[in-house]
């Protein structure tokens, strides 16, 4: 399985991007648990969202209410929709995937939030 991340860039304060994590193979069958993850320089790894079979998505409490995690089965691509992003949202994000107890990372796209 390999993840491939898209969809970051540069955004001013208040903007929108939605990011995608596209899979290689059929994961969606598998009954994986996905997640969006994000680092920004100097800290650690942090999750942002996760989705599990049946679409239910949870947040940190950071991003509650702005950022909205959904996946596609048939595409077996997940995405995340960010809203009123804050220069504090900047950071290099990571979507993941556990399918019968193996991890498998994306390689990270970066978003920047200008002020």
């Amino acid at each position: 399985v390999q993840l491939q991340a898209s969809g970051g860039g540069l955004v001013q304060t208040g903007g929108s991007l939605r990011l995608s994590c596209a899979a290689s193979g059929s994961i969606s069958s598998r009954g994986p648990l996905l997640a969006w993850y994000r680092q920004a320089p100097g800290k650690q790894r942090e999750v942002v969202a996760t989705i599990a079979p049946g679409g239910i998505g949870n947040y940190a409490d950071s991003v509650k209410g702005r950022f909205t995690v959904s996946s596609e089965n048939a595409k077996d691509t997940m995405y995340l929709q960010m809203n009123s992003l804050k220069p504090e949202d900047t950071a290099v994000y990571f979507c993941r995937a556990d399918i019968a107890r193996t991890t498998y990372w994306g390689q990270g796209t970066q978003v920047t939030v200008s002020s």
